[in-house]
């Protein structure tokens, strides 16, 4: 599950009980968003009050005893990799190995300058910090490694990147078409690199509605429950380990109104156990 980490419906307590709802459920894995400085170009799409998300994991791994907790996705040219590896390993080690990384090179141009970031550089900065972070893991001395890395993007830079530092590739609100026919690619670029390959863990939205969605444009994770099983299923076929749902549609109003999300993934559980015991 993708938690909102924003906007004018969220407090501490909304977070506390989206953590709650979602291990309670039975889900596996609570991700949540980053941004540092809350620019014009951030604000327009997730508003304040942003939860920063290292600490906000902090906090949900005391209120939680099962649920993984991760970053969907981590902006790293941000931070200095060694203070994301410290950070990192160390919520880990204090969760109790719940930890899972996923990373991007972001996009917001405002923010990037705030923070005094080149931004027609951030994927070169990505990828030499996660080349800085994995060789501080591989440090025993100092680091406790362990952390799966995640990594998000869908360009041929981001496939290499996925290939290079990625347990599994999480790309983000793609069409099942688009899926079936670029994780192949992963897989050929690992065996080029001759790597294994990394998993897909896809986050895809989560929109029941009421009648069929059609188009070869239908994002996977849209339409009614039945379509959206039917979804979760092919993404299984194709080799998916984990599918993060998406309930945030983009209108940061939707932050004001929780339990209409916790209801679909009420629907979601609900029709999985009933498929099980069939």
């Amino acid at each position: 599950m993708n938690v909102p980490n924003f906007g004018p419906g969220t407090d501490p307590g909304v977070i506390r009980h989206w953590a709650q709802t979602v291990e309670g459920l039975g889900f596996d894995l609570l991700m949540v968003s980053d941004h540092v400085a809350i620019t014009p170009d951030v604000a327009a799409k997730y508003p304040a009050p942003f939860y920063e998300p290292f600490t906000t994991l902090s906090w949900l791994a005391g209120v939680t005893t099962r649920v993984a907790l991760g970053t969907t996705v981590l902006i790293v040219p941000y931070r200095h990799p060694l203070l994301v590896a410290r950070m990192a390993a160390n919520l880990n080690d204090l969760s109790g190995g719940r930890l899972v990384l996923g990373v991007g090179i972001g996009w917001a141009r405002q923010e990037f300058e705030a923070l005094g970031v080149a931004h027609d550089q951030r994927g070169r900065l990505t990828d030499e910090h996660l080349a800085a972070i994995t060789a501080a893991w591989a440090d025993e001395r100092d680091y406790r490694g362990g952390v799966p890395i995640w990594v998000g993007g869908e360009s041929p830079a981001a496939l290499l990147r996925t290939v290079r530092f990625g347990q599994a590739w999480h790309p983000l609100w793609n069409t099942l078409p688009y899926l079936r026919e670029t994780y192949p690619r992963v897989v050929a670029l690992a065996a080029e690199q001759g790597v294994a390959a990394p998993a897909l863990a896809p986050r895809i939205q989560l929109r029941v509605t009421p009648e069929p969605v059609t188009g070869t444009d239908r994002l996977a994770g849209v339409g009614t429950i039945e379509q959206i099983m039917d979804d979760l299923e092919e993404l299984r076929v194709l080799g998916a380990e984990t599918v993060v749902l998406d309930p945030f549609h983009g209108d940061p109003e939707q932050t004001l109104h929780p339990e209409t999300s916790w209801e679909m993934l009420a629907a979601v559980i609900a029709r999985r156990s009933g498929k099980e015991r069939r």
